[in-house]
């Protein structure tokens, strides 16, 4: 079965980027902190990142976070969704243009201007169709940015949230869930590395 799958790190204060965001400072001053642990030698935390992106059949992003990860300091072949875990999923962005050119060509992009939940639509049928080539059930995530997972949860999009909490307070930057529409969440696991605490929700 396909879930659909909100996956965000954020800090302790509630933020997904540090202050001052931009094209050449993708998670804002200070915001490198809170992916530490994707990058971390922690076993449970390699384990988590693994099997996360072990059942990521697509992935959808909003433009914004597309034009970081495209952009000259974006992604490479150290940095990106699975860096040196997996195969590369589809990935699928929300956005009102698509861009007139591509830097990772190498990836599977689709841009979808119709709306974030005709993009989750398009999400699903890559990761099923990807799942029917596979024999195995793959998810769509959401990786963000923020606004994107909240208007998902908002509208009630989401199956499960998946939350890496950095043990770091940024004092400002870009919020989460500021605004959010109430939603009533059932813990399935909560793992606490050197690094992260890693949290998993049902959402109901």
């Amino acid at each position: 079965m396909t879930r659909i799958i909100a996956d965000i790190s954020l800090s302790l204060d509630g933020f997904v980027t540090g202050p001052d965001p931009g094209p050449d400072n993708g998670l804002g001053t200070g915001g490198e902190a809170l992916h530490t642990w994707a990058f971390s030698d922690d076993p449970d935390d390699r384990r988590l990142l693994a099997e996360a992106t072990r059942r990521s059949g697509a992935v959808v992003l909003g433009r914004r976070l597309f034009d970081i990860v495209d952009g000259p300091q974006g992604w490479n072949e150290d940095t990106g969704y699975g860096a040196g875990e997996v195969g590369k999923p589809a990935l699928v962005v929300v956005t009102s243009t698509p861009p007139p050119t591509v830097r990772l060509g190498d990836l599977d992009w689709t841009f979808v201007t119709t709306g974030l939940s005709d993009a989750v639509t398009a999400a699903r049928r890559r990761a099923e169709a990807a799942s029917a080539r596979t024999g195995t059930d793959l998810d769509v995530v959401l990786m963000g940015g923020a606004a994107l997972v909240r208007s998902a949860l908002d509208a009630a999009l989401v199956d499960t949230l998946s939350l890496h909490l950095a043990p770091v307070v940024l004092g400002s930057g870009t919020p989460l869930f500021t605004g959010a529409v109430p939603r009533t969440l059932k813990r399935r696991s909560a793992v606490a590395t050197t690094t992260a605490t890693h949290l998993v929700y049902d959402v109901l």
